[in-house]
């Protein structure tokens, strides 16, 4: 299993029952791996409420949240789908941080 970080930039006006149950969803996914094998949360940051530098989708503050885990690779295309289909995430990062 590789080595990820994922940076999601949520909506600020998002209420924090919003913002777990996205942070939840995006544990559970990862915990799931790709059926056969699981992965595992190491860190889950929330770095809290921030002025963004441009507008967003119209909005001026954001809520980031830092994840780093272990997943197989198969795993992150669903995680990607769900954060796409996911109106309250103004965008996100995901970048291998292991070297290989």
């Amino acid at each position: 299993m590789r080595e990820y970080e994922l940076y999601l930039v949520i909506d600020a006006e998002a209420e924090e029952e919003a913002t777990d149950a996205i942070v939840g969803r995006v544990s559970e996914l990862i915990a799931a791996g790709d059926g056969q094998t699981s992965g595992e949360v190491i860190k889950v940051e929330n770095r809290g409420k921030r002025r963004l530098t441009y507008p967003v989708r119209k909005r001026q503050e954001s809520q980031d949240v830092l994840f780093t885990f272990h997943a197989p690779p198969e795993t992150l295309k669903e995680v990607e789908r769900v954060l796409k289909l996911d109106e309250q995430v103004l965008r996100y990062l995901l970048v291998r941080t292991d070297e290989d």
